[in-house]
Parts: C-alpha cells; sequence; structure tokens
C-alpha cells in the first residue's frame, strides 16, 4: 500500500493540466452498454475507479480496449450479473442496474460498496425502476430485476439524487414511451452523461433543469465522445494555489461550472480570473474564513468541502462549513486537527477557527475527498506529513503527486511500512 510524504512550506507555481472528469467518466463508460456498435471515449482519467469499471464492463461482456485516455466499447456479447468483488469496491458500479435491464431485461447487481461516507441507498433507483415495470427480488446481497421491457413513467426523486438521476435516465433510453424525471439532479456530470446519450441516438429534453424528458427508441448506436473536465479536480488544485501562496495556471479548466467554488474562493480572498484558454489562480495575501453550505448543484459541491476546510484552517477569522449532502462527511476533521487544525464538531455542523500555523504529522486518509484535503495541507504544514491509505485519493485524482511535484511541491510516493 502506498503512502505520500510531503515536505510543506512551499508555494506552487506553474501550470496544471485537468484530466477528465470520474463523476461523469464513470456513467458514461457504464452507458455504453446501451449501444449497438462501438464507442469510442477520450479524456477518460486513468483512475483505480476507472480500472474497475472497465473489468466491470468486461465481466458484463464488452469487448473493450483502452490506449492511455482512450477507451473503445463494444457491448456484443453482454451478460446480466454484476459480481460483488467489483461492486463492493466501488458504489457507482449500481449504475449498470437501469442499462442492464434496459437492454437484457434482465439484470443481477450486487449491492454496492465503496467510500464510507453515507449511507446512500438504492431505494431510490429500484422504486423508480419498478414504476417503469422492473421486479426486483434481493437476495444473498444481490439485486435481481426482471422486466419484460422498461415502459415510460413518471418519477418524482424526494431528493435530486445523482446516482438515482443517472440511472434512471440511462434505463428510459430504451424504454417504450415517455419518461419524466422530476426533481432531477442537475450536476454537469449528469449534463455530460445526457449529452453522450444524446451523441448515441437519445432523445432527451431538459437535462441541466429539474425536470428531464426522455422519449424512448428502439436502438443506440455507438458513438465517438469526449469526457468533461474535472471540476472538482480543478477546484482541489484552486485550493493547492491558495494554501501555499502560490500562483497557479490550470488548462482545461471547467470554468462555468465551477461557479459556486469560485465565488467562495473569491470571497476569502483568492484571485482568480481567465487569461485566455486558461484560469489563473492566485493568493498573495491573507485569506478570510466564510460560511459555507452544501448544496446539490448549483449550490457549493460537497467533493469540495474538505479540501475548502483545509484552506480555512489557515486563513483568519472563523467559519462554518454546514454539511447538508452525506450525514458522515467529517471523517477528515481528526486528521487536520492532528495537523494543528482549530475545529470543532457539532452534527453536520464543523466550526473552525484559523491558526497561523499547521505542523507535519501522519494522518490517514478515510475517503476520497478526505484525501485531497489532507494532501492539500501537508502542503501548508511545516515538517513531514505523511498520508496514508492514498488508494482512495488514487480512485479520484488522475496522478495528482506527479501533478504537484512538477509545480513545485515536495512530494514523493513510497511503500507504506
Amino acid at each position: 500500500m502506498d503512502q505520500l510524504v510531503i515536505e510543506g512550506g512551499y508555494p506552487l507555481f506553474g501550470e496544471v493540466t485537468i484530466s477528465g472528469a470520474k463523476n461523469a467518466a464513470l456513467p458514461i463508460c457504464i452507458a455504453s452498454i446501451l449501444c449497438d456498435g462501438e464507442v469510442q471515449l477520450t479524456k477518460i482519467p486513468r483512475l483505480r475507479d476507472i480500472a474497475t469499471t472497465i473489468k466491470l464492463l468486461s465481466l458484463l461482456g464488452c469487448s473493450l480496449r483502452q490506449e492511455e485516455n482512450r477507451v473503445w466499447v463494444r457491448a456484443d456479447n453482454l451478460v446480466p450479473d454484476a459480481p460483488y468483488d467489483l461492486v463492493r469496491t466501488m458504489r457507482a458500479s449500481v449504475l449498470c442496474l437501469g442499462p442492464l435491464l434496459s437492454r437484457l431485461g434482465q439484470a443481477r447487481v450486487a449491492l454496492p460498496g465503496g467510500c464510507a461516507i453515507g449511507a446512500r441507498p438504492v431505494d431510490l433507483h429500484l422504486k423508480a425502476l419498478e414504476k417503469m415495470g422492473a421486479r426486483f427480488e434481493l437476495e444473498g446481497g444481490d439485486i435481481t430485476g426482471y422486466c419484460n421491457r422498461l415502459h415510460g413513467a413518471r418519477i418524482h426523486f424526494d431528493f435530486p439524487t445523482v446516482g438515482g438521476t443517472e440511472n434512471l435516465l440511462m434505463a428510459a433510453t430504451l424504454a417504450s414511451g415517455e419518461t419524466v424525471l422530476e426533481n432531477a439532479a442537475k450536476e454537469p456530470e449528469v449534463v455530460d452523461l445526457a449529452h453522450f446519450l444524446i451523441d448515441c441516438g437519445a432523445r432527451i429534453e431538459g437535462h441541466g433543469t429539474s425536470v428531464i424528458r426522455i422519449q424512448g427508441v428502439d436502438r443506440l448506436e455507438g458513438c465517438s465522445y469526449e469526457v468533461m473536465s474535472d471540476r472538482i479536480e480543478a477546484g482541489t488544485y484552486m485550493v493547492a494555489a491558495g494554501i501555499t501562496g502560490g500562483e497557479l495556471s490550470l488548462a482545461a479548466c471547467p470554468f462555468a461550472e465551477l461557479e459556486p467554488v469560485v465565488a467562495k474562493l473569491r470571497e476569502m480572498g483568492m484571485h482568480i480570473q481567465e487569461v485566455g484558454d486558461r484560469v489563473v489562480v492566485k493568493s498573495n495575501g491573507v485569506l478570510e474564513c466564510v460560511d459555507v453550505e452544501t448544496m446539490p448543484h448549483p449550490g457549493f459541491p460537497t467533493d469540495m468541502q474538505a479540501q475548502l476546510m483545509a484552506l480555512m484552517c489557515l486563513a483568519q477569522g472563523s467559519g462554518v462549513i454546514t454539511e447538508n449532502i452525506f450525514e458522515n462527511r467529517f471523517m477528515h476533521v481528526l486528521e487536520l486537527v492532528r495537523l494543528g487544525a482549530d475545529i470543532k464538531l457539532s452534527g453536520k455542523t464543523a466550526h473552525i477557527r484559523g491558526v497561523k500555523r499547521l505542523n507535519g504529522a501522519p494522518v490517514m486518509a478515510s475517503d476520497l475527498r478526505a484525501s485531497a484535503s489532507l494532501v492539500l495541507a501537508g502542503l501548508a504544514a511545516k515538517g513531514t506529513t505523511t498520508v496514508r491509505r492514498i488508494y482512495h485519493l488514487d480512485r479520484g485524482y488522475e496522478t495528482m503527486d506527479v501533478k504537484l511535484a512538477r509545480v513545485g511541491a515536495h512530494i514523493r510516493r513510497e511503500q507504506q511500512p
């Protein structure tokens, strides 16, 4: 198992190229099983979760080829079984449930695993698919579903669930009639999935709003498609510039999708502007703490909460972060406290009082974004910070240690004792 060793206190300067979005690439890869013919996907990030998805697609009977950031998929010999050994490592695997039912009329998918940041039950997915004509049995840790052909339905989500919206969006493309998704998730990654499906021949309207309408078609064709850039990775490197007092130029940055993050960073005192085809981010002054609430898009994203908290640890004054999306997403707090942060938890809120200095220490990552927050804190801390269990980080950040080293970070990867 690898760990990262960081010698903190060095400002970052230079250019970082933002990779393709993990949270868009995963459902788009899975959606390829809906298609007749070959799907060619570009800007696919090289991540643990992507490798898991490729293995999953292979076990589902797809033929695949991968070269660098390109993946070719043909779903010619599709089978309906998604086994536990893969699904347990990545919650997004449950997204194959809707497409398998829609394409084959049957699916057997193990109950998912992944980061321990909340229950995230799949009940919403199942109840919605039942409205479209599916029948389910739960036995031995597997969800087994059957249908003749899914039919259109009006589905209202109690909460704008990203995974539920994506699963039903994919399932509805090959269903008979019209499906209407109400209170749907508006995240840019959902929009990117819809754009991919439309390029394959799907009839979708309203993506990016709370009401999505899908007219089912008889078949989807393969296509070539480039995945959007990763807004969370871009936001993380923005914080990296701020927490080290440096200046970074971000290439392939999805600036329009980062509005709530940019607004808070500017409120803290950071300078962020588009310069040509780059976004330049710098902090050459004192930052101030702010109050933040995570919300579904277009609110402040929960996936940036931990990173912003790391930045606030070294800002002036005090601020409050309220986590409204996941009930267990403050596990990084105790690790930041180990570095010298002043944070108090009260239910779903974290009260942060800025300190003058963090000090390096061994810390342990509990989930993907927690990993990023600890790396960011380590970049600014005095002395040596060792971040253990970085397999979480490798699930969602493409060669983060390499990218940081190129812009001046003193960081190395080594085998954990």
